[in-house]
Order: structure tokens, then C-alpha cells, then sequence
């Protein structure tokens, strides 16, 4: 079997001290997770980002930041998931999205309030990603070069 690396987005959302999370299934379980999913062919990391997460929780975003790149091996399936993750800016909502299928809802979460369910992150990303962000991590978005 040959060894193929998942590339994904997720964006982080602060408004206020709360940060954009979705309830998501995930096999018989509902999760939390950033905005977050696969780049399409083509796409750039940015329009990814822009688009899961208006997708998944039906906020556009502007990314103004990188916040790191992570490496995620599952143990539920054993692939492996190199994660880019941005800090974007809220720019509105659209109240009447349709939320992509599995999302059950977008909710807006203290770092307290995620903490606490941390047995319900779809991956200890969530909180790693948050704290990294709370811990004033930023890269410039031109680190990363895309035709």
C-alpha cells in the first residue's frame, strides 16, 4: 500500500475571546473541530481556507495570517494529515447557508469551553492551534508561494 499524506486547511475565527467551532460527525460521534478540510485540485491554500470555512459554518473569512503548518497521524484510520492552519478575520455572515453535509452547526467557544469538552475534539489540533494562537504565534501569508 503506498503512503499518500492528506493536505488540509483550518482557519481560526476570534471574535471577543470566542473562536468559530463546528459540530461535526465524525463515525457515530459528534466532534468539534476548526473550520477545516481537504484543498481541492487547483486550489490554494488561502481559497481553501476561505472556502471550508464558509462551507462549514457559513462566515466568510479573510486569512491574515499563517499560523503554523502540523502533522496529525489518526489513530482511528492511520492517515496521515499535514494541516496548514491560518488566522483569518471574520467578514459576515450568511444566516441562510446551507452548512455542508455532517455539520450539524457552527457554535462560538471560549478556549475554557472547548478545554472542556476535550473529549469531543475531532483531534488534539483543536486545542493545540488555539493555544499557539493565544500564545501569539503568526506568520506572514507570503511564506507561502502559489502560482
Amino acid at each position: 500500500m503506498r503512503w499518500t499524506p492528506h493536505a488540509t486547511v483550518a482557519t481560526i475565527v476570534e471574535d471577543s475571546g470566542r473562536f468559530l467551532i463546528v459540530e461535526e460527525e465524525a463515525g457515530n460521534s459528534l466532534v468539534l473541530n476548526q473550520p477545516a478540510g481537504h484543498l481541492e485540485e487547483d486550489e490554494s491554500f488561502l481559497d481553501a481556507a476561505r472556502r471550508e470555512t464558509l462551507e462549514e459554518t457559513g462566515w466568510h473569512v479573510e486569512p491574515e495570517h499563517l499560523l503554523g503548518l502540523y502533522v496529525y497521524k489518526a489513530p482511528s484510520n492511520g492517515v496521515t494529515y499535514h494541516r496548514a492552519c491560518f488566522i483569518a478575520r471574520a467578514v459576515g455572515q450568511d444566516p441562510h447557508r446551507q452548512l455542508d453535509e455532517g455539520i450539524v452547526r457552527a457554535l462560538w467557544m471560549t478556549r475554557d469551553e472547548i478545554a472542556a469538552n476535550a473529549d469531543r475534539l475531532r483531534s488534539q489540533l483543536v486545542l493545540k492551534c488555539i493555544d499557539d494562537y493565544l500564545a501569539g504565534t503568526r506568520f506572514p501569508l507570503s511564506l507561502i508561494h502559489e502560482p
